[in-house]
């Protein structure tokens, strides 16, 4: 039953253009056009962009297409809530629609 879930989900997660998969890593989401999935949630991911939030600020990197083990995988989200990271240090990670709000 788990396997129809994971595999439904990830086939309509295919259809977006980007989808944003948090990784065990500490603050770091990796983002990029899912291409292929199996029932292991092991993902080949195109265009793939590392992005990690750390005390040092906002850190990116340009990956390419890259595969990730589904072990190492917290959550896979699409394109609903868009994080910006906000410039002043006070201010925390915030949803788009707070950010708009300011």
């Amino acid at each position: 039953m788990a396997q129809q879930t994971i595999h439904r989900t990830l086939s309509k997660a295919i259809l977006k253009e980007e989808v944003r998969v948090k990784l065990k890593i500490w603050n770091t989401f990796l983002t990029g056009k899912l291409k292929k999935f199996d029932n292991y949630m092991n993902l080949i991911v195109e265009n793939a962009k590392e992005i990690y939030f750390g005390r040092g600020g906002k850190r990116s990197k340009d990956l390419g297409t890259v595969m990730i083990r589904g072990a190492s995988i917290i959550f896979i989200g699409q394109d609903r809530e868009k994080l910006i990271f906000a410039e002043d240090t006070e201010q925390k990670l915030m949803h788009r629609e707070e950010a708009d709000n300011i």
